[in-house]
């Protein structure tokens, strides 16, 4: 099939089964997560999913013999542009399609491929990280959860922290320590279990937005059958550092002008700085503030800017294997891209954006002000700022590390 008559196949398809309210702005509560326990809140998300999930569309270029759709990277970008033209909505939010996904495909055997591929399409199983831990946050190879292996199965002991969703999570993938006495980048595996098994137990964050999607999670005594290691033992670090890399790039989409994300993005429908600036400090004509008027259009070029080269390196990365460490830098861009977008939705709105609850502000006002608060820890999350400023120093520019410098500042 050409590429052409591809499009043209594609708008039927879409056209014929994406249905009227999944082509209108997204709103937080009808966000999809699937799972064991999904509930939707709208039938038609439900409908969505399921004709996406048929189409493997939910996953477009993953294998089609695990579910994906098997579509090339023209094919792919075609469908996006198609999904764009009518507002179509996600029909699946998921760390299992975001992170987990393409490690397994890359990294995982045929057996785990096979069990857990498919159900991450369909959107079956929500899974969640186990990544940092109370002690061990940037400098996250310092981690000290147990996994001793006994016989069948490995005994888990530990806590994870800033686990986001883990007490709706069906399944989860996580760093643990497997030798204490070798380096610590090198003692370190991969594994996935189930969050509903004994001995796992989850305590919600609460945020200084009033919200609680992290949590603290504990593990004493979790049996984890030894087949659910991922790859090899004492090996997960350089799997841990691609599943960061995966991370990146969908942190990054944070900075994208939409602003639509599940993790620091509103979906209110004063998410467009011009419009939220238009209602409330001008016209649906013009905006009365010059200044304010100078601050969007530089945010909406910048953006427009980040947007062609993040699309670009989507490109790159299809054609490689894999992202790379320019995720880093999108990541970065990215996020204090989304941080500027809330300082001038709460500049649009004015006295309006000091409202935290009471008469006199509307929910989508006190929503933006919320998300302003929670879009401080962008630079924190999937590596910190500064941690990014050390790969794209040395993965990105090649600079020697400090060490290596002062050696060589020494031997002078």
């Amino acid at each position: 099939m050409s590429l052409e008559d591809f499009r043209r196949a594609t708008r039927a398809w879409l056209e014929e089964n994406c249905p009227t309210s999944m082509r209108t702005p997204m709103v937080q509560d009808e966000i999809v997560w699937g799972g064991r326990n999904a509930q939707y809140k709208n039938p038609d998300s439900q409908l969505w999913l399921e004709s996406m999930a048929a189409k493997g569309w939910t996953c477009p270029t993953w294998p089609a013999e695990y579910g994906g759709g098997g579509l090339g990277k023209d094919e792919a970008l075609i469908l996006s542009q198609e999904l764009a033209r009518i507002n179509a909505r996600p029909p699946l939010t998921s760390f299992g399609i975001s992170m987990l996904g393409p490690v397994l495909l890359e990294y995982g055997n045929p057996e785990q491929q096979a069990e857990h591929i498919p159900a991450i399409v369909r959107g079956e199983i929500r899974w969640c990280q186990g990544y940092s831990e109370p002690g061990s946050g940037s400098d996250l190879a310092s981690l000290s959860t147990r996994a001793e292996l006994r016989g069948d199965h490995y005994c888990i002991n530990g806590s994870k922290v800033w686990t986001s969703y883990a007490d709706r999570a069906d399944w989860i993938f996580c760093l643990v320590r497997t030798d204490f006495d070798v380096p610590k980048h090198s003692g370190i595996s991969f594994i996935l279990f189930d969050m509903a098994s004994e001995g796992v137990s989850t305590r919600p964050i609460q945020l200084i937005s009033g919200q609680s999607p992290f949590c603290e999670t504990f593990c004493e005594d979790v049996k984890v059958p030894a087949r659910n290691l991922v790859g090899r033992v004492n090996e997960g670090w350089s799997i841990a550092k691609r599943l960061l890399q995966h991370e990146r790039t969908m942190i990054s989409s944070f900075g994208l002008a939409s602003g639509q994300s599940d993790r620091g993005g509103t979906t209110s429908t004063v998410s467009s700085v011009e419009g939220a600036a238009m209602h409330y400090r001008g016209d649906k004509d013009r905006l009365s503030d010059p200044v304010l008027r100078d601050e969007i259009a530089r945010f909406k070029i910048d953006s427009e800017a980040f947007a062609l080269t993040s699309q670009r390196s989507r490109e790159e990365t299809k054609q490689s294997q894999g992202p790379n460490a320019t995720s880093s830098m999108l990541k970065n861009y990215g996020c204090e891209l989304n941080k500027r977008r809330y300082e001038l939705l709460l500049k649009a709105l004015g006295s309006q954006s000091l409202g935290w609850e009471g008469d006199g502000f509307a929910d989508e006002e006190l929503q933006v002000t919320r998300e302003w608060l929670r879009s401080k820890a962008n630079s924190i999350e999937g590596g910190t700022y500064e941690v990014q400023l050390n790969v794209i120093a040395k993965r990105v520019l090649g600079l020697p590390e400090i060490p290596a410098m002062n050696k060589k500042m020494n031997n002078k």
